[in-house]
């Protein structure tokens, strides 16, 4: 009998002695979005098959501690020089000798001079069209954000929402607001300088709610951390992981969101009026949430933009009545409350959708055919237009082999 309690005296031992193991080499970081997703969700995988393998294996009856799971032998210093490799561009690796910088740069070059001429262009017909206005506040802001080195990829950023330096800080100043805090659902857009603000939703146990990007694949995602795998949060905030984790919602969705995040590239403090990069996703986006009932005026909407996208030449009175205009703006540096006094939009305005953009977006067909079997009637159809550019991204060009 002695004997016995002795052997489960040891026994118990060992089992403690193990669990303090598994705990003290179970990867730390693993949520840390700084941390290549790659590497992340792979430590993920092996230690979960480590530890249940290590969980099946019979208790040894030693004092001594147990020894390191093989698959996971040598993973800190592999994770290290892993993560070196990805924090440094200019490592010596297979990719990066094959990636010829010059060709590269020279191509980002011509499609920003290209992107330039077009704005241009733009910018120059103002009598012929009354938008051109806005080109021109847009043109003026994407050229700073490149001249004065503030643009981060993709780039560059011309027609696009502009992805920034200091977007996380800005990302970071939204999330200790109040109204971000206390918000459960969190409609934000899909572009880069909001990914940060994604990552926010996510990892503080808010559902997240993301269109498909222009709306031409779907119409919105929802996720939450519930429905990502350990660790795969920061790729659940890209438009790929989005599609790939997320849950897609329909028309006929029961729900109600208690803050819109949407980017930006020119933004008014003092009126709260914004500029998008001209292709009116977001419009349409907010008057397609106005129809299912899950916004309303009193819905706050939050952007997130550098300073230098602060101006103050946007005209009310030239605004159209589907521009969305904005509650706060959130900076690297600063949070302003513009208490704008501009109306929101309450639907779609069904006269102002030209067939081209109507062409463009399948759930949009779908709406428009939906209402008409309801209520009767043709709903209207606005003046045909030239769709603006879209933003053109860069491919790496790869050295020929000799």
């Amino acid at each position: 009998m002695r004997l016995f309690r002795i052997g489960m005296m040891l026994f118990v031992v060992v089992l403690l002695a193990r669990r303090a193991h598994r705990r003290a080499h179970m990867p730390a970081s693993r949520d840390d979005p700084k941390f290549p997703t790659q590497i992340r969700c792979s430590l993920a995988r092996e230690w979960g098959a480590c530890t249940e393998a290590s969980q099946a294996m019979p208790p040894l009856l030693f004092l001594g501690a147990p020894p390191l799971p093989l698959c996971l032998a040598g993973r800190a210093s592999r994770r290290a020089r892993l993560a070196m490799a990805f924090a440094a561009p200019g490592s010596s690796s297979s990719s990066s000798a094959s990636f010829d910088a010059a060709a590269f740069e020279a191509e980002r070059h011509r499609l920003d001079a290209a992107a330039r001429d077009g704005m241009a262009s733009a910018a120059a017909s103002a009598e012929a069209d009354p938008r051109a206005w806005k080109w021109a506040i847009r043109k003026r802001v994407w050229d700073a954000l490149e001249a004065e080195g503030i643009a981060r990829d993709p780039r560059p950023v011309h027609h696009r929402i502009p992805n920034f330096d200091g977007a996380p800080a800005a990302a970071d100043a939204l999330g200790r607001l109040d109204v971000f805090q206390n918000s459960q659902w969190v409609k934000v857009n899909p572009d880069s300088p909001q990914k940060q603000v994604r990552f926010l939703t996510l990892s503080g146990d808010k559902k997240l709610l993301t269109p498909q990007p222009r709306l031409r694949t779907g119409f919105f995602s929802v996720l939450d951390s519930q429905m990502v795998p350990i660790g795969c949060i920061p790729e659940a905030c890209t438009s790929v992981g989005a599609a790939k984790y997320g849950r897609p919602i329909g028309l006929d969705e029961r729900i109600k969101v208690d803050l819109i995040v949407i980017g930006s590239v020119a933004v008014d403090p003092s009126s709260g009026a914004r500029l998008g990069k001209g292709e009116g996703f977001a419009e349409l986006e907010y008057g397609m949430l106005r129809y299912m009932g899950a916004i309303d005026d009193s819905t706050m909407i939050v952007t997130t933009v550098h300073d230098k996208q602060l101006v103050d030449d946007i005209p009310v009175e030239k605004l159209l009545v589907h521009d969305v205009p904005v509650d706060i703006i959130c900076t690297p540096t600063q949070v302003i409350f513009t208490n704008t006094t501009i109306p929101k939009p309450q639907g779609i305005y069904w006269e102002k959708l030209s067939p081209e953009k109507l062409g463009q977006i399948r759930i949009l067909r779908e709406l428009k055919k939906r209402i008409e079997q309801e209520t009767g009637t043709v709903l209207p159809c606005g003046p045909s237009e030239k769709l603006p550019p879209t933003a053109q991204r860069t491919r790496r060009v790869r050295r020929q082999r000799r």
